[in-house]
């Protein structure tokens, strides 16, 4: 077996000095505030028994799609999700990917064409900035939520851009903040740019039933597409992008993620349609949700807990700066039987390092006033 490429061995090692290597971790069964499980649905009998009660009635016992959509792999439960996931966003259609990744990468690699312009938001998630890397449009970077900074490059790019897209996120992973999408939505239109909004982390959490931040405000007939994710909130797998019908059959035709992969099989389609059901049994468990963010920030604030990232989500981040110091921080909760994890540099900006407090509806004010005492007396 050949040893690693010289080149390849050195980019570890400055990994390794900066204090910035990853590694695979164990399962550790601690107190939950990393995982993105934020409504406890991935342990829900009420979605297992639902996805199971899906697959045999329609007597569906395939372990696997046995091809790509394209082919084999296009079963009759995909079209069910779809249209059920499309009724529930208030949207014409909606394409099931595999994956957030597949369905990013797939989208911007092409949906924005040579002669088009991508303004994007700079916290935006990687999987977008791939996707963009795969594409032919020019892109460029705004501030961070910095609408001013947006309009101004708005200006500068329209008149050449035969598309301007503005992407951006309704919530932000690593910091759980939002951008302003009312004042958003009506820049985009002054300028008859279309936006598209990655609502990973607000689906399942805002709106009535958990339709994501878009809805809740009802600016869904503003955007161009949205991207939803079924890995976090929803407790299965999986991602579909939302948009008008012809925006469904152009990705069919153009989106190399989904033309060259595998498609999902049965059961994980029967979870997606599942969660989608139990979705609507769920205000109880979004309202405890709030319920907890309201008491973390609170007790935060009763606490002198300083860097706290201004966010209303279920994320919430303290910023330590230092790989080798919050990573440190984060080890000592762990051996205390907190479960929370320390986002370092390159995923953040240097001197950006955090703690990212994932909130659940299932933690407990006593858990959540436990990890802050002990975080505080770190500090």
């Amino acid at each position: 077996m050949k040893a690693l490429p010289p080149s390849l061995e050195k980019k570890l090692q400055t990994r390794t000095n900066e204090g910035a290597l990853r590694s695979l971790p164990d399962a550790l069964h601690l107190t939950d505030f990393a995982s993105n499980d934020y409504l406890g649905l991935s342990k829900s009998t009420a979605l297992h028994k639902t996805a199971d009660n899906l697959l045999s009635k329609r007597k569906f016992y395939g372990n696997g799609a046995t091809g790509s959509r394209l082919i084999t792999g296009n079963h009759s439960l995909y079209r069910e999700a779809e249209t059920a996931i499309a009724q529930f966003h208030n949207v014409e259609s909606a394409l099931i990917f595999n994956s957030g990744y597949d369905a990013n990468i797939g989208f911007f690699s092409c949906v924005p064409q040579k002669n088009d312009v991508v303004l994007y938001d700079e916290f935006i998630h990687a999987s977008i900035r791939d996707g963009l890397r795969l594409g032919n449009a020019t892109a460029y970077k705004f501030k961070h939520n910095d609408l001013a900074a947006l309009e101004k490059s708005i200006l500068q790019h329209r008149e050449k851009a035969q598309e301007l897209y503005i992407v951006t996120e309704s919530v932000f992973s690593m910091d759980g903040d939002s951008p302003d999408l009312k004042q958003l939505t009506g820049i985009a239109a002054k300028y008859s740019c279309r936006i598209v909004i990655d609502e990973a982390h607000a689906v399942g959490i805002f709106g009535t039933n958990g339709e994501g931040l878009i809805q809740h405000i009802g600016l869904e007939d503003e955007v161009f597409a949205r991207i939803v994710t079924f890995g976090k909130a929803m407790g299965c797998h999986g991602a579909a992008v939302l948009g008008v019908k012809e925006l469904k059959e152009y990705l069919v035709n153009f989106a190399r993620s989904l033309i060259y992969t595998t498609g999902l099989p049965p059961h994980a389609l029967a979870k997606i349609s599942a969660a989608y059901s139990v979705m609507l049994q769920q205000a109880e468990a979004r309202q405890t949700l709030f319920k907890n963010v309201t008491f973390f920030k609170a007790e935060a604030n009763r606490l002198h807990v300083s860097n706290l990232i201004p966010s209303d989500s279920a994320i919430q981040c303290v910023v330590i700066p230092g790989n080798e110091k919050v990573r440190h921080i984060a080890m000592q909760l762990q051996e205390q039987g907190y479960s929370i994890k320390p986002i370092l540099s390159p995923t953040v900006p240097r001197g950006q390092e955090r703690l990212r407090f994932c909130l659940h509806s299932y933690n407990t004010q006593d858990e959540i006033s436990g990890i802050l005492y002990s975080l505080k007396a770190i500090l």
